[in-house]
C-alpha cells in the first residue's frame, strides 16, 4: 500500500525529492554513507525520512540530503521544499529564488514585463484553483498542495520581478 504524502509536510516534501532523484533512497543513502562514513541503508534512510516510530533524522542528514539533491537538473528546485514547508509549519514563508542569469538581460524592462504578463496569468489559475477547490465546502490535501504550489511561484515570480526592477533602474542610473 503507498502512503500519501503531502508537501505541507516537511518529512513529505524530502522524502518526495529524495524519492524524485536518479536512483531514488538507494543512491541516496549511498551518498549519505560516503559523506558521512558510517553506514546507512536505503531500508533505513526510508524509515526516517517517513518518520516511522523509533525512527528520526537529524538535521546534519536533512542537510546532505539537501546539498546532495541540488546537485540534479530535475531535483533542483525540490530540494529545498522541505525548508519552505518547515517554516510554514511555524508561520514563516520561505522560497527559492534561482540565480539570476549572469549579467541579467539584455533588455531588463521586457523581461519585467513578460513576469508581469506570467504573474497576471499565475493568479488567475490560483483563484480559479482555489475557486474550484472551495465550492464542495471541503478542501482535500491535494487540492492544498496544488494551491500552496502554485502561491509559491507566484512569490518566487515576484521576487524575480523585484530583481528585474532593480538591476533596470542601476542601468538607468549608470546612464544618468
Amino acid at each position: 500500500m503507498t502512503c500519501q504524502r503531502s508537501d505541507i509536510y516537511w518529512r513529505d516534501a524530502l522524502y518526495s525529492a529524495v524519492s524524485q532523484a536518479p536512483g531514488n533512497v538507494q543512491a541516496a543513502a549511498a551518498y549519505l554513507k560516503a559523506r558521512r562514513g558510517k553506514a546507512i541503508t536505503g531500508e533505513s534512510l526510508r524509515k526516517k525520512l517517513r518518520g516511522l516510530e523509533g525512527e528520526s533524522l537529524s538535521m546534519e542528514m536533512a542537510e546532505m540530503l539537501t546539498e546532495y539533491l541540488q546537485q540534479f537538473v530535475d531535483t533542483a528546485d525540490l530540494a529545498t521544499d522541505w525548508i519552505a514547508s518547515l517554516g510554514g509549519q511555524f508561520n514563516l514563508m520561505v522560497d527559492f529564488v534561482p540565480p539570476p542569469a549572469e549579467g541579467g538581460w539584455t533588455d531588463e524592462l521586457d523581461a519585467l514585463q513578460n513576469k508581469l504578463l506570467q504573474l497576471h496569468s499565475m493568479t488567475g489559475k490560483l483563484s480559479g484553483t482555489a475557486l474550484d477547490a472551495v465550492a464542495d465546502g471541503d478542501l482535500s490535501v491535494s487540492e492544498a498542495d496544488e494551491m500552496q504550489d502554485l502561491a509559491r511561484s507566484i512569490r518566487t515570480l515576484c521576487f524575480r520581478l523585484e530583481r528585474n526592477a532593480c538591476r533596470a533602474a542601476k542601468k538607468t542610473v549608470a546612464r544618468e
